[in-house]
């Protein structure tokens, strides 16, 4: 196995043995210290070098005025281990329609790729406020795939 391979091979064992779900548990403000939880998580995943996508710059929207207006919830970057935590806090999901839009084009263009997608949507339904919901991401410079996860 070359040098180059083994950090990669190391990172695609971690997330695939993870058993966790969601990122690192948000602090609950002013009742101390225990985690709380996002109901709405995402993770990315460099296809391409088989690690975390760290640092891609991301936008959770949701659909306002009976389907006419994007309202942007939240802009965020991904963590060293492509996640990004605490898109929502528990109490601010509601049912509706939400779209997450990844800046592809940005990322690729930091590690001096040329890519086919300069951004990535995806839109999804929320029915159930009480559910969890993720939306991982496996990206590459030339394709995409993306499920709700668990």
């Amino acid at each position: 196995m070359s040098s180059g391979s083994a950090p990669r091979l190391r990172a695609l064992q971690r997330h695939l043995g993870s058993r966790e779900v969601g990122p690192v548990p948000l602090l609950a403000q002013g009742r101390g210290m225990e985690p709380v939880s996002s109901p709405l998580t995402t993770h990315v995943l460099d296809t391409a070098s088989g690690l975390p996508a760290q640092g891609l710059c991301l936008c959770l929207s949701r659909l306002e005025d009976h389907g006419q207006q994007w309202t942007e919830l939240r802009r965020s970057y991904t963590d060293p281990d492509g996640r990004c935590p605490g898109l929502l806090l528990p109490g601010q999901m509601k049912a509706g329609t939400y779209k997450l839009t990844f800046d592809t084009e940005g990322y690729w263009k930091k590690r001096g790729q040329d890519s086919f997608y300069p951004y990535v949507e995806v839109v999804f339904t929320i029915t159930n406020e009480s559910h969890k919901f993720h939306v991982p991401l496996l990206l590459s410079p030339w394709s995409y795939t993306t499920y709700r996860g668990s």
